[in-house]
């Protein structure tokens, strides 16, 4: 069980504060059922779940170290070519990733994508809205965990892993 104050990732929702545990005073099968409430950090809102949710993940966030070992992946991680007949599938192929709550799944699409939109400049033409929308819910999600495992603001996630797969000097180092 976490406990009020810890950081966790819920979900697609990403990082959320644990604000409190609480009862509710309800009568019926949910009687005595304990719920989190739930802050989303790079988002408005309040999230109400039960502790026993086992319809939506919830897991505690990346460790500096661990966030540091998932950044250091990077150069080994193979792009995948997500070109399906109909967007309807590409939709479909991506939110099966996103509902996946992998961390290196999550990647591998960002990657991925960038790797479509940069084949797409070439050829003088735009990345599709579906492969824009989905790059940007990844990046939210996997970004929004980073920021806070490695403590540089949201913005700075994307340059820091740039500069550190490019061979910079290895942060602490």
């Amino acid at each position: 069980m976490f406990q009020p104050g810890e950081l966790i990732v819920y979900g697609n929702t990403g990082v959320c504060r644990v604000e409190e545990i609480t009862q509710p005073v309800r009568t019926g099968p949910d009687c005595g059922r304990q719920y989190y409430l739930l802050k989303p950090l790079y988002q408005d809102g309040i999230i109400y779940t039960p502790v026993d949710n086992d319809k939506v993940p919830m897991r505690p966030i990346l460790s500096h170290e661990e966030a540091e070992a998932l950044i250091d992946l990077i150069p080994s991680l193979q792009t995948e070519n997500f070109c399906d007949a109909t967007l309807q599938a590409l939709s479909q192929h991506y939110q099966s990733v996103m509902r996946s709550y992998d961390r290196r799944a999550l990647l591998v699409l960002i990657m991925s994508i960038y790797a479509k939109r940069q084949q797409a400049q070439a050829h003088k033409r735009r990345l599709g809205a579906v492969d824009e929308r989905f790059m940007k819910q990844a990046e939210r999600l996997l970004y929004s965990e980073l920021s806070i495992a490695l403590g540089i603001p949201f913005e700075e996630v994307q340059p820091y892993i740039a500069q550190r797969v490019t061979g910079g000097e290895k942060a602490g180092a």
